[in-house]
């Protein structure tokens, strides 16, 4: 069986997305992860483009690795330059990685308009870096830039710019839907094409303009093409690039395709919210495969239906692909996901006993009255067990009170001072913020510390408050969701009050107490 090559540029496509700025750091740690997981070519960046990159192949020169190859990325020489001495080819090889990929134009418009040389420079130019390339030794991956808009205008030439890298010796030919304005029916059909003109293995790599990029990608795949380029979590330019979660887990589970070791894709979640996390940038709850709310369930239908057999509402395993089931407890789930989420906590309850009825009633009046712990699996957990009195608390306000005053130089300050009770000792303790929620964060676990020393392996790391009635103005409930991580873990915790304040400092302790409560499970 033919196996599928993956090819990540989440370090160099990926890091144009808006928003995001790897660090050298960053970007080795990204690198052993997508290693580890066994990614096969790992494109690292463009060498001689800026400082980072160039200290990114430095810092991996030489380096060797389980998995993956790494590529430095390039264009084709410049028109009327020879190629070795064009300053960017002669920065790949410099680079030292085994593997180089350039681009080049397919496209006869991009040539003329963008270019600005001739249709027979064009062809030289591919011909002529491919062949430098591998005089240098190195293997040659080249891009095809925007070749199906090319082929659409003028099938004859893009034909003849990936003939022109193949004569020279490129090692993989790679069709790109550089704008991702292309139909899957449409790349099926060019790939099938150009797959009975080529001789070396055929790549893909789509963008997600239309929301293809994943199915433009498996389209080319069942033409043939044996090597996918992509980024993780669909990051990327513009809408970003096809999302290769999506497409390690179709090949693996629905196409039965190798790519990546099979033992491996049980990673893919752990790996997604592992980019995720370095990136700064979430990952959608819905996201096909490793998105937290891909195999949650939240109908009581669907619930009911999932405890009698699985299959019944969920396409896939999650264990697969690293993810897990989720039943949702909500007002509109009834008592079967309470229910369960307390045998979890090892908390078990008969479906008709009255604390399984006070417990869904408790739900609806605090899910009524604008809570959603469905978003907030922590408050949840402490929910039920407050309401069960199987819960002794970690600690007790006596008071808190903050203080926000912009000075003279525009800045805005915080202060915050906290009063717990902390094993029948009162424990004073105040801190500064950049806001006032910070700053209660900050006194709050400097209080606790000395009696909970593994708080200071916890952070804050995302922080949305939702007003909801707009119509009773600055008097309206705002929902507060806090979600915080430690070195193994993260979690999300709920407060709803008139008063922002307190609803932050409700979600605030809600995150200590269950850090508290994980902790003294575990040890």
């Amino acid at each position: 069986m033919t196996k599928i090559t993956i090819y990540d540029t989440t370090l160099r496509d990926g890091s144009q997305t808006e928003g995001i700025s790897f660090t050298v750091q960053d970007k080795i740690k990204i690198t052993e992860k997508l290693d580890d997981l066994g990614v096969h070519y790992i494109e690292g960046g463009w060498p001689g483009s800026n400082p980072k990159d160039k200290e990114y192949f430095q810092s991996v020169k030489g380096r060797k690795w389980k998995h993956a190859k790494i590529a430095a990325f390039g264009s084709t020489r410049r028109a009327k330059v020879k190629a070795a001495e064009d300053q960017n080819l002669k920065e790949l090889v410099a680079s030292e990685t085994p593997t180089v990929t350039i681009f080049g134009k397919s496209w006869d418009l991009h040539v003329t308009d963008v270019l600005r040389t001739t249709l027979e420079e064009n062809l030289a130019m591919v011909a002529d870096s491919v062949e430098y390339l591998k005089k240098n030794k190195r293997e040659v991956i080249y891009d095809a830039e925007h070749f199906f808009d090319g082929y659409k205008r003028n099938p004859e030439y893009a034909l003849k710019t990936i003939l022109a890298a193949q004569k020279a010796g490129a090692d993989c030919v790679v069709l790109c839907d550089t704008n991702g304005g292309t139909l899957p029916t449409e790349v099926k059909e060019i790939a099938g094409t150009v797959k009975k003109k080529i001789r070396v293995p055929l790549g893909i790599h789509t963008h997600d303009d239309l929301g293809m990029g994943v199915a433009n990608s498996i389209a080319a795949v069942e033409a043939g093409c044996v090597h996918v380029q992509g980024t993780f979590n669909g990051l990327g330019e513009r809408c970003g690039n096809a999302d290769l979660c999506t497409i390690i887990g179709i090949l693996s589970t629905k196409l039965n395709k190798p790519s990546i070791p099979e033992k491996n894709v049980v990673k893919l979640m752990e790996t997604s919210y592992f980019i995720s996390e370095i990136s700064n940038f979430k990952l959608p709850d819905n996201a096909a495969f490793v998105g937290h709310s891909a195999f949650a369930h939240k109908g009581g239908v669907h619930i009911d239906a999932m405890l009698k057999n699985p299959l019944a509402y969920e396409h896939v395993d999650p264990a697969r692909v690293g993810n897990h089931r989720r039943f949702i407890t909500s007002e509109l789930a009834g008592k079967m996901p309470i229910l369960l989420k307390a045998e979890q906590m090892d908390v078990h309850l008969d479906k008709k006993s009255p604390e399984a009825r006070e417990l869904l009633e408790a739900l609806q009046h605090k899910e009524h009255g604008g809570y959603q712990f469905e978003a907030a699996d922590a408050s949840f957990e402490l929910f039920v067990k407050r309401s069960l009195k199987k819960y002794k608390p970690f600690f007790k306000l006596e008071g808190f009170r903050t203080v926000s005053e912009k000075r003279f130089d525009g800045k805005v300050f915080a202060e915050a001072s906290v009063r717990v009770s902390v094993g029948g000792e009162s424990v004073y303790n105040a801190a500064e913020g950049d806001g006032p929620v910070e700053a209660l964060d900050k006194a709050l676990r400097q209080a606790l510390t000395k009696s909970y020393p593994r708080l200071k392996e916890m952070r804050l790391t995302d922080y949305k408050v939702r007003v909801l009635d707009t119509k009773e103005g600055t008097a309206a409930k705002v929902r507060v969701l806090i979600e915080s991580q430690d070195n193994t873990d993260s979690w999300t915790t709920v407060g709803v009050h008139e008063n922002i304040i307190e609803a932050s400092w409700e979600a605030l302790t809600d995150s200590i107490e269950y850090k508290l409560l994980k902790d003294q499970k575990k040890h």
